[in-house]
């Protein structure tokens, strides 16, 4: 194993920069002494450290670089890949429409330089997208019993998560885990997360995942509206669920979904138990900063400042409040969160460092959790 002075050095990337991945959970250590705090990593993430590095050499956001290491340790090179080229579409189209703006600032320019001249710009955006197909197995069969409460609260736990971005298919539905007696159930657009579990009988073999398209999901939860067993069926492809007479069935999304296990593994943090009434409203009418989201596409949202106070209470934060520890996130995003947790009176929230995903728990399992990703204050 190496020390975080020899993985600085072979890396190239220095001792702080590996403290801010390790605290964002891009990059976490092996292992850490329990007594001293020294971090220590393993041979395999000398390749990951130095690819960390290209990549945010390249512009890369750490939503998205997150999703690479994830592929790159699971060899899952489709994933990969993909994300490679939809941010070399997004520089490119960056750079398209910087070269529009300049264009317009010349104009402009030579306007004022030659008042009587008039000169007309077009500018023009273009868009690509790009699909790529990996293969699923076709040749896993597995039926199983699932309980339809389980399986409603789990598909309304996540369901807000799944992605839009035609660029990445794969996002825009909703993995079904099946392993042993669980099955469970994930959806990420890249800046949120969410896991659920419900408990299932009938499949004892090996571990097993499919990609359910959202539109399928949705199907398969307006189905389950009755408290009895379902079946889950999945061969090769294609997925049905039964629900006594009643059936909804279709393909699976044919590309392979980030290893989200390595996703969640993140840092220790700070838990503060809240209210989810009060937070709520708090979040609703308390103070919001409006800007760009530089880590999140650079879409506009209104950004929610959240800390944790002194006797564990967690707080909005007003403009001007500069606590180092205070983290930012997409408010939209974390309302939807608090209502994808069901009618609980009381959540956990779990902070780590201003860099790392916020988790919103449940008290009653560690199974069904959310994870967001922090936006950068520009102050």
């Amino acid at each position: 194993m190496r020390s975080i002075g020899e993985m600085a050095r072979d890396s190239g990337l220095s001792v702080s920069t590996l403290r801010f991945y390790d605290g964002a959970g891009v990059l976490v250590p092996a292992w850490v002494d329990p007594v001293s705090g020294y971090r220590w990593y393993g041979a395999e993430q000398l390749e990951e450290s130095r690819l960390l590095g290209r990549l945010r050499r390249a512009g890369m956001p750490l939503a998205d670089i997150r999703l690479v290491l994830a592929g790159w340790s699971s060899a899952d090179t489709d994933l990969v890949r993909k994300l490679l080229e939809a941010h070399l579409r997004r520089l490119e189209r960056g750079l398209s429409d910087a070269r529009s703006e300049f264009s317009t600032v010349r104009a402009l320019l030579e306007c004022r330089e030659k008042p009587m001249t008039v000169l007309r710009t077009t500018a023009t955006t273009t868009t690509a997208t790009a699909t790529a197909t990996a293969a699923i197995d076709a040749t896993a069969t597995v039926r199983l019993t699932v309980s339809a409460p389980d399986l409603a609260a789990a598909l309304d736990a996540v369901r807000f998560a799944a992605g839009t971005d035609p660029d990445l298919p794969v996002l825009g539905g909703v993995l079904f885990d099946i392993e042993g007696d669980a099955l469970r159930v994930v959806a990420t657009d890249r800046y949120r997360m969410a896991v659920a579990r419900a408990g299932t009988s009938g499949h004892g073999g090996p571990r097993v995942q499919v990609v359910v398209p959202s539109p399928l999901a949705d199907a398969m939860r307006a189905l389950l509206s009755d408290g009895a067993p379902v079946s889950l069926a999945v061969d090769g492809g294609r997925v049905t669920l039964e629900a006594g007479d009643r059936q909804t069935a279709g393909q699976c999304v044919d590309h392979d979904f980030p290893d989200y296990r390595r996703l969640v593994r993140l840092p220790a943090g700070r838990r503060a138990l809240v209210d989810v009434a009060a937070f709520r409203e708090a979040l609703e009418s308390g103070p919001v900063r409006a800007g760009e989201a530089r880590e999140q596409e650079g879409v506009s949202c209104d950004l929610s400042v959240l800390k944790v106070t002194a006797d564990g209470a967690v707080t909005v934060c007003e403009d001007g409040d500069d606590d180092r520890h205070r983290v930012a996130v997409n408010r939209e995003f974390l309302l939807h969160a608090l209502a994808a947790a069901g009618a609980r009176d009381r959540l956990v929230l779990e902070f780590g460092a201003p860099t790392a995903p916020l988790a919103i728990r449940r008290t009653d399992t560690e199974d069904t959790f959310s994870l967001l990703m922090p936006v950068r204050l520009e102050d």
